[in-house]
């Protein structure tokens, strides 16, 4: 099978808002960022796979099904975890996670054996006999973790993991998420507003705006190199950036002592040494600027934008 999911052409409305328009995309194997600022349609679109949504127009495949058929059968290979709790109070973490193994079609025996061996894998073993309502929140996001694995799917899901996870409980939660994505037989689409998150854990992204796909691309692809962007370090000459300015560069300070520098259309960069040698500066570091994810993000939604 080329791809694990495949979409044409889908549109999904609230009553008069369009959440999704016109998604097209084709996704092969693999682990996959979803990225998008609030609204953009990752959440409803995410529903629209697991089939708690039908689309108002368009197709598509999920795993060789088609889109909105056999329901039951498709949702026993995804697991989903929620960015929203999804946990029963009064219940137990092994006695919950064996009971939504279950539900997504596991015998009672090997539904509890399965349910001890992935609250093991998320670190939870010695609380597994406590009342979900007692966990911590990132005891909870562990929790959720393991009930979307619970059944072995072949997709997961993931809403927002590292969601309310002090820094530490996050590394922890992102490492897993990579040892999960090297077992070969498991496919992963991460949604998550933290770029570090994504970065972290996938290669290619898939970025929506405004219910559409902005962009479908590798991490590298992303951050090019920007040509007419550099950054620098300068040492004295007090009238050096002023004078920059007043020739058309545009300079932003991006760290302590760090500038980064683009130059007026038609302009070399050997115009910045010749300013520097007038002025006394000493440029002590000088390279092509990179983009970074977040820079990539923000040019790509505001292209979508028409902005």
């Amino acid at each position: 099978m080329d791809a694990i999911i495949r979409l044409e052409n889908i549109f999904f409305r609230y009553g008069d808002v369009e959440a999704i328009r016109d998604v097209t995309l084709t996704l092969p194997a693999g682990i996959f960022g979803l990225l998008g600022p609030n609204g953009a349609g990752k959440t409803t679109l995410m529903k629209l796979l697991l089939g708690f949504l039908q689309p108002d127009s368009g197709s598509g495949e999920i795993m060789g099904q088609a889109l909105g058929e056999k329901r039951k059968s498709l949702r026993r290979a995804i697991g989903y975890m929620p960015e929203s709790d999804c946990l029963v109070p009064g219940l137990d973490a092994v006695s919950l996670t064996a009971y939504l193994g279950e539900l997504s079609g596991m015998p009672r025996q090997e539904a509890m054996k399965r349910a001890h061996d992935v609250l093991y894998y998320v670190g939870l073993e010695e609380s597994r006999y406590r009342q979900v309502e007692t966990y911590s929140t990132g005891m909870k996001q562990r929790l959720k973790l393991a009930q979307a694995l619970v059944h072995d799917p072949r997709l997961l899901l993931l809403d927002e993991p590292t969601s309310g996870m002090d820094p530490a409980g996050r590394k922890e939660m992102l490492e897993l998420i990579r040892d999960i994505a090297r077992k070969e037989s498991m496919n992963i689409i991460l949604s998550s507003h933290l770029l570090p998150d994504i970065e972290s854990t996938c290669r290619q992204v898939v970025i929506m705006n405004r219910g559409r796909i902005a962009a479908e691309e590798s991490i590298a692809g992303l951050k090019k190199d920007r040509r007419n962007v550099f950054e620098i370090r300068v040492v004295g000459g007090a009238g050096f950036f002023a004078a920059l300015a007043a020739s058309g560069w545009q300079a932003e300070e991006k760290d302590q002592g760090l500038f980064q520098v683009m130059p007026p259309e038609g302009t070399e960069p050997a115009a910045l040494f010749r300013a520097a040698r007038e002025h006394g500066a000493q440029i002590r570091h000088f390279r092509q600027s990179r983009t970074s994810l977040e820079d990539a993000f923000m040019d790509v939604i505001r292209g979508s934008d028409g902005n």
